[in-house]
């Protein structure tokens, strides 16, 4: 068996105090979020919506963007369908699959939503660093998500 590779002193620092400023960002965003009326959950499922257009998005392609647990993605749905923010139907070219659309009403939340979310996340995150520095987080981000989930979709790939 290997031996563990523990962390330096310097690794433990950068990797809790990333832990508690996603932490933070996160209670930021859903507090933000909580005056529209949306949750974090909710806002982000709008936003892959909002991006597929009226035809709408296959729940597994919705589920493998958002990198959530199927269930969690069901229960999240229904809950937003019951409140009238999302609509789903049998998928029209096999009928086994099903598609889930933004509804009007999701589309006016997440529209009235957006520019405070925005200005939270200028202030808590974008605005903090220098263009180099989020170039160079970009970067990371994008190598780590690769390393999780390599067959996520691109946003703009959903439909």
């Amino acid at each position: 068996m290997d031996e563990t590779r523990w962390l330096s002193e310097d690794e433990m620092s950068l990797w809790q105090t990333f832990v508690l400023a996603q932490q933070d960002l996160d209670r930021v965003i859903s507090a933000d979020l909580a005056g529209s009326g949306l949750s974090h959950a909710d806002y982000a499922v709008l936003v892959g919506l909002s991006s597929a257009g009226s035809s709408g998005v296959r729940v597994g392609r919705l589920r493998e963007w958002i990198g959530w647990e199927s269930s969690r993605l069901a229960h999240q749905l229904r809950r937003m369908e019951k409140r009238g923010l999302v609509g789903r139907c049998p998928a029209a070219d096999d009928g086994r699959g099903t598609m889930v659309t933004i509804t009007p009403e999701g589309l006016s939340r997440i529209e009235a939503a957006a520019p405070s979310h925005v200005e939270t996340v200028r202030a808590h995150f974008i605005d903090l660093m220098s263009e180099d520095e989020r170039t160079l987080l970009l970067g990371v981000f994008q190598r780590v998500a690769g390393a999780i989930s390599p067959d996520r979709p691109p946003l703009a790939g959903l439909t």
